[in-house]
């Protein structure tokens, strides 16, 4: 009962702070270039990247076609983000299906669409005053998700970060570490069937459910997506991905 108290509790502060947040997609290059950096921010201090003279931390990535890149704004004031690839056969761009091709390929050649979010940085100062903050962001992810009718979402992760996604989003490892463009550490593919994971998380986090009406305003008008093939196998939690 305890656990379950404390549950019902983090959800409402965590709903609480969602409805000040505003979720805005970042479009301008004034936008962007604070998203960058931010990340840049977040991600040499936890000695994930090397310095360099920009004060940015950028990929080709950021220009795919499929990309969105989100801004969490608290009283105006930028306080997280976070990035989104939704990839298709159509549109298969995504940074973990450049290093896990081997693992994904086949998913998107079934006709499977595969919702990966990257670069989720959160402002220092902001993530001691807002612990709920870092779920307010990764629910960007569940929001997509649900917007592109996802088969599959993803989350690619150092380590240690590991058991916060199997926690919050009921998501296993999927083959072994792998050096990732741009960081120093090796980063671990986790994985989830979005349809099999989403009631779940629903009933456990409520603050992650989205309108029909947030998700079109944020990702825009939804297209018809093609047909599914037959369902694609993918090597289970800690087994190595045949080359």
């Amino acid at each position: 009962m305890t656990t379950v108290n404390a549950e019902g509790s983090f959800s409402r502060n965590v709903a609480d702070l969602i409805g000040r947040i505003a979720y805005r997609r970042i479009q301008s290059d004034e936008d962007r270039s604070a998203v960058f950096r931010l990340r840049y921010e977040c991600y040499l201090r936890e000695g994930a990247i090397a310095p360099n003279a920009t004060g940015l931390f950028e990929d080709d990535f950021d220009s795919a076609p499929n990309v969105s890149i989100f801004g969490l704004y608290i009283d105006g004031v930028l306080a997280s983000s976070i990035r989104v690839h939704v990839a298709t056969a159509e549109m298969p761009f995504a940074p973990a299906l450049a290093v896990f091709s081997d693992i994904l390929g086949a998913r998107i050649a079934a006709g499977e669409t595969i919702v990966d979010p990257t670069r989720f940085v959160v402002d220092q100062e902001f993530s001691r005053l807002y612990p709920g903050l870092p779920y307010a962001t990764v629910r960007m992810g569940m929001l997509a998700s649900e917007h592109a009718d996802a088969d599959y979402a993803l989350a690619t992760v150092r380590t240690e970060h590991r058991a916060f996604y199997r926690r919050l989003l009921f998501m296993e490892p999927v083959g072994e570490p792998r050096l990732y463009p741009n960081l120093k550490s090796p980063i671990n593919l986790m994985g989830v069937s979005f349809p099999l994971m989403r009631q779940r998380v629903y009933s456990r986090y409520p603050f992650m459910a989205s309108s029909r009406e947030e998700q079109d305003r944020l990702f825009g008008p939804r297209r018809p997506r093609a047909p599914r093939r037959d369902h694609v196998a993918v090597p289970a939690a800690g087994e190595a991905a045949a080359a």
